[in-house]
């Protein structure tokens, strides 16, 4: 089993509009997120169901996050020479997964304090977000940085960095790679069905 195909630290992306950032644009997904992360852990703390909980954060992720260009990067160059319908079909499993993750990982609120620092970086067209994930326990927090760009849709989150420096989307290339080749991604497709049930429970 691959290392994308393991609940990642990566997926763990939360900050709280607290900064001198909160009100800019290119900080709006991030905080939009946030919110609905928040709103999950508490509704998971009032018994909510898994499914309850993903449909309230499914519409979140899709517009928070540029999910056409996270998929395209996380598959790579292959993804242009796969069939439209595997394409739809990678689309759908990929925000799926990314929701899942999301729900069987944020299942209750304990305190958590979500922190975006009045800092920003530039990435050529992109701005980088850069958020803390403090523990309601006191412990050290986990710097989490979001990579946003502009687009039609206004700013989304097209990639998530860990520790400031380790990209999801790379990760997810570099294990997608072993499941795909030119003009398929029947592999993939299959994986990523198996782990989005492992995560869902089956909801």
């Amino acid at each position: 089993m691959t290392q994308w195909l393991r609940p990642a630290a990566i997926t763990l992306a939360v900050l709280f509009p607290l900064s001198l950032l909160a009100g800019t644009p290119e900080s709006a997904p991030v905080t939009a997120l946030d919110a609905a992360l928040i709103a999950t852990m508490k509704a998971g703390t009032a018994g909510q169901s898994f499914s309850a909980r993903y449909a309230a954060l499914d519409p979140v992720v899709q517009q928070s996050y540029n999910l056409p260009v996270v998929d395209q990067n996380s598959v790579g160059f292959l993804w242009s020479t796969l069939p439209a319908a595997q394409q739809q079909t990678l689309a759908a499993l990929l925000e799926q997964f990314t929701v899942a993750s999301y729900v069987s990982q944020f299942t209750s609120f304990a305190g958590e304090k979500f922190v975006l620092l009045p800092t920003e970086k530039t990435l050529g067209t992109k701005k980088i977000v850069e958020t803390q994930i403090v523990p309601g326990n006191g412990s050290a927090p986990t710097e989490l940085d979001y990579v946003v760009a502009n687009g039609p849709s206004g700013w989304q989150i097209t990639d998530v960095l860990l520790g400031g420096t380790i990209s999801q989307v790379a990760v997810h290339e570099s294990d997608f790679s072993a499941l795909v080749t030119s003009g398929d991604a029947s592999q993939l497709i299959a994986a990523l069905k198996t782990k989005v049930a492992a995560l869902s429970g089956g909801q």
